[in-house]
Parts: C-alpha cells; sequence; structure tokens
C-alpha cells in the first residue's frame, strides 16, 4: 500500500514506473483512476486532479472523493503540484513557490468530511505539513532549484481568472501567489490526518501585472518547468522518513464538540 500520493496534472504520470491502474467508489463519489507504481524503491499512489484527460474544471473537481480515495488506499503524505499566476511582483513564470499558508476564496465547493454530527472544528494553524514543507524546501536547495518559500497562496473559485481589482485586494491580503485548486484540499487532507504540501509553479503574472492572460501560457511554462518539478518530488520522496513527527496525524483530536 502506497503510503505517499503525488496529486497533479499531465505530465507528472511520468514520475511512476511499472504502475498499475485502481478504480475506487468512495462515499462521497468516484475519483479519476489513481496510478500506482514506484518512486525509485517507494510505491507512490499518482492522482490526476483533473482527470485522465483533464476534462474536469477546478469548480467541478471531487475534491472529498478524491482525498477519501487516497485515505483508502493507505496513503499518509500527499504532494500537490498547482499552477498559480504571480501576486507578488518580485515572483515570474517558471518560477517554483513552496507555500507556508493559504487564503480561501473558494466559494462553492464542499470543504469538509463533517457535514453532521459531531460538530468538527480542524485547527489550521499550520495549513500545511512542516515536515514535507521542510523536506521540499531542503530538496530544492540540493537539486540547485531557487524556490520561494514563506509564501501565501490564495485559492479561488475559477474557472475564470481574476480580476485585477481581486488581485490587488490579495496582495494587501498578504497574498504571494493565486490559483483555483489550492482549496479545500489542503484542509481535506487535514480532517483525514494525512500530510499535505503543495509545490506551485509560476505560470504567469496575476491580472493586471501583464497585458493578458492565456491557457497556453500556463501549459507552455508547465512543459518547461516540469522537468525540475519531477526531479523535487523523485528526491522529495527518497527523503520522507517512515515514521511521521509532525501533528498532521493527530488533526482530529481535541477538534470534536
Amino acid at each position: 500500500m502506497p503510503r505517499i500520493a503525488i496529486i497533479g496534472g499531465s505530465g507528472l504520470e511520468n514520475l511512476l514506473k511499472t504502475s498499475k491502474t485502481v478504480q475506487l467508489q468512495t462515499p462521497h463519489g468516484t475519483p479519476p483512476p489513481i496510478s500506482i507504481g514506484f518512486v525509485g524503491g517507494e510505491e507512490v499512489a499518482f492522482l490526476p486532479r483533473h482527470g485522465p484527460k483533464h476534462d474536469l474544471p477546478p469548480h467541478k473537481v471531487n475534491y472529498r472523493a478524491n482525498l477519501q480515495a487516497l485515505k483508502q488506499v493507505g496513503v499518509e503524505r500527499i504532494i500537490a503540484t498547482n499552477a498559480v499566476g504571480a501576486i507578488n511582483e518580485a515572483y515570474g513564470p517558471g518560477d517554483l513557490v513552496i507555500p507556508c499558508d493559504l487564503l480561501d476564496f473558494t466559494k462553492s465547493r464542499a470543504g469538509t468530511f463533517f457535514d453532521s454530527a459531531p460538530v468538527t472544528h480542524i485547527d489550521v494553524t499550520e495549513p500545511y505539513c512542516n515536515e514535507l514543507y521542510s523536506i521540499l524546501v531542503e530538496c530544492c536547495r540540493a537539486i540547485r532549484v531557487e524556490a520561494r518559500d514563506k509564501a501565501v497562496l490564495a485559492a479561488t473559485e475559477g474557472p475564470r481568472y481574476e480580476t485585477p481589482a481581486e488581485i490587488r485586494m490579495f496582495r494587501k491580503l498578504g497574498g504571494d501567489i493565486v490559483g483555483m485548486t489550492g482549496a479545500p484540499e489542503a484542509f481535506l487532507a487535514r480532517e483525514l490526518g494525512i500530510c499535505y504540501c503543495p509545490v506551485c509553479f509560476v505560470s504567469n503574472k496575476a491580472a493586471g501585472m501583464q497585458q493578458r492572460l492565456s491557457a497556453v501560457e500556463v501549459m507552455n511554462v508547465g512543459k518547461r518547468v516540469m522537468p525540475s518539478i519531477l526531479e523535487l518530488i523523485r528526491r522529495a520522496v527518497e527523503r520522507i522518513p517512515t515514521e511521521r513527527t509532525c501533528r498532521c496525524g493527530e488533526a482530529i483530536h481535541q477538534a470534536q464538540v
């Protein structure tokens, strides 16, 4: 059973060797097929967030089914990849970012597994696993890739891009990058006691900071930075210890009324 999972888009399936595909059912619906294979000597699961053909827009992704399915196959740690826009003027296309905090501006998504009793209030003082965060930052240095850390990710609903006024607001609130898939994924992982940390790549400057926004630009930058992301994840998988020293697995303790 894989204890580590990767959530992301096209290109990441190349991480796995000798993979098999499993299709699961969950109480919250059917997630995309999960590929299970090896990264080095470690068994790893890969879940394509937008489906194997990238046909699910961000506001239609079944985040609860995705996270529940990974829990069912035994996953304890998740590295998620996200394409983001730069809010911070010092960031530019092609930069890798390991965020440490999250602003949630999503609107219509099912954001919890606890819709009924027992009433549950999960602590997200640390939205991302500090152990995974440290490993990812260290691995960036090891492969000589400069990564922006101590960054704040603003999560929006999509599928449209943000307006210039929204970007100015996010900047005033402390946001450094903006993307459409950061929430509720991180919060659902915490409710399940799964360690979670994202690796983001800047695909463009956000609205109002460049002349226009293009989905083609996002895809082209993604292809350019994918080799660095693959190498980073390979290194991180090798360094993730078997025993967890973080508190992610204890999140449900003292959270229920």
